[in-house]
C-alpha cells in the first residue's frame, strides 16, 4: 500500500487529512469526488492506515502491526465495502457491511473505518439506510464514500459529509510519474499524459496495460469510419462493445477526446495540439462534415451516455443512439 509520498497531485487533500490527524479532527464522514483513475482508492487507503498507526503521527510508520495489516488488507478496522452487482449497491450491502457491524467497537484500533468505492452506486433505499448513521455515528466511526459523480447522492447525504474535490494533476508531475516511475519513453508519456487530461491513473492504464490498448484501437477503428457505417453495421458494432461493458467509460472517454479533437481542427487546421496527431487526415476530412453545432451535440451526448449507463438504461439501444447521433452529424 502506497503512502503520502507516493500520492501524485491533490496536495491540498493530503495537506486537510494531515491537518485533521494532527489536531485530532477528524470528521465521522468523508466525500471524496472524482473520475475514475483519479486516485480515490490511493489516498484514502493512506489515510486509513495513517489514522489506525500506533505512532499517533499524521505519516504512517510502516512497521507497526497496524500498518503491516493494513498493507497486506487485513486490518480488521479498515473495512472495503463490496457489492455484488456491477452497477448497484443494495441496501442489503449496505446494513451487512456497515449498519450491522458499526455498533461493535473496534476490535484493535482507535477508530472503525468503513471506506466505500463507487459509492454513488448506491440505490436511493441504500442510501436512505446510511443517512440515520451518518447522523448519529458512534464516535469512533469514519466512513469514506468515494464517487465519480457527487450529485448521485441524496442532498441529505451530501450535508452531513465534508466533500473533497479531486483535481486534474500538473500535466508535469504525471510525465515524470510515468517517465521515473512506470518506466515509460517520454514521447508515450506525453500522449498519455495529453489523453488522460489529468487523470493519472487512466493515464498509467494507457501506457502499461494491453487491455486499455485494445479498447483504444478498437473504438478508434470505429470512429475513422463512423460516417459510413450502415445499420447492420452499427448493430454489429454495439454487439462488439459489449464485452467493454465494464470499461464502457474508458471507451466514451476516447470517443469524446476524439470528437475534441475534431473540433480542434476545425479551429486551427493543425494537428499541433491534437491528441491522436497521427489521425489528423481522417479528422480534417470529418471536420470538413461537421457543423460546430454537430460536434457540440456529439460531446453532450456522449456526457449523458455515461450517466444514462451508471442509471442502468438498455446497453445497446444506448450506444447505438449514439453512434447513430455521430454519424448523422457527419454527413
Amino acid at each position: 500500500m502506497a503512502n503520502y509520498s507516493d500520492i501524485i497531485g491533490h496536495e491540498d487533500i493530503v495537506k486537510h487529512f494531515k491537518s485533521s490527524i494532527e489536531l485530532g479532527k477528524v470528521s465521522h464522514a468523508y466525500i471524496l469526488n472524482g473520475e475514475k483513475g483519479s486516485g480515490k482508492k490511493t489516498l484514502a487507503g493512506v489515510v486509513a492506515k495513517s489514522l489506525q498507526c500506533e505512532s499517533g503521527e499524521p505519516d504512517p510508520c510502516g512497521i507497526c502491526k497496524s500498518c503491516l495489516q493494513a498493507e497486506s488488507g487485513n486490518q480488521p478496522d479498515i473495512i472495503w465495502v463490496k457489492h455484488d452487482k456491477p452497477n448497484v449497491i443494495s441496501v442489503d450491502e449496505i446494513r451487512t457491511q456497515i449498519l450491522n457491524d458499526i455498533d461493535l467497537k473496534p476490535y484493535s484500533s482507535r477508530y472503525k473505518i468503513y471506506i466505500v468505492p463507487d459509492a454513488q452506486l448506491m440505490n436511493p433505499q441504500a442510501q436512505n439506510a446510511l443517512l440515520k448513521t451518518l447522523e448519529e455515528p458512534p464516535e469512533y466511526a469514519i466512513i469514506m464514500l468515494l464517487t465519480n459523480n457527487v450529485d448521485r447522492f441524496l442532498p441529505t447525504i451530501i450535508s452531513r459529509c465534508i466533500v473533497l474535490n479531486f483535481r486534474p494533476v500538473e500535466p508535469l508531475h504525471m510525465i515524470d510519474y510515468l517517465v521515473n516511475q512506470i518506466g515509460v519513453d517520454k514521447e508515450k508519456a506525453i500522449f498519455c499524459t495529453d489523453f488522460a487530461q489529468g487523470n493519472l491513473g487512466k493515464a498509467v492504464r494507457l501506457a502499461i496495460s494491453p487491455d486499455y490498448n485494445e479498447i483504444k484501437e478498437d473504438s478508434l477503428r470505429l470512429l475513422r469510419r463512423i460516417q459510413d457505417m450502415d445499420m447492420e453495421e452499427i448493430i454489429q458494432a454495439v454487439r462488439n462493445m459489449g464485452k467493454y461493458k465494464l470499461d464502457i467509460t474508458d471507451y466514451i472517454d476516447i470517443m469524446t477526446m476524439w470528437f475534441r479533437d475534431i473540433l480542434m481542427v476545425k479551429i486551427s487546421n493543425s494537428p499541433n495540439k491534437l491528441i491522436f496527431k497521427n489521425e489528423f487526415s481522417v479528422m480534417k476530412k470529418q471536420a470538413s462534415h461537421v457543423s460546430y453545432e454537430g460536434l457540440e451535440e456529439i460531446l453532450q451526448a456522449l456526457e449523458k451516455l455515461k450517466i444514462r449507463l451508471e442509471a442502468n438504461v438498455n446497453f445497446d439501444i444506448a450506444m447505438e443512439l449514439m453512434l447513430l447521433t455521430m454519424k448523422e452529424n457527419l454527413k
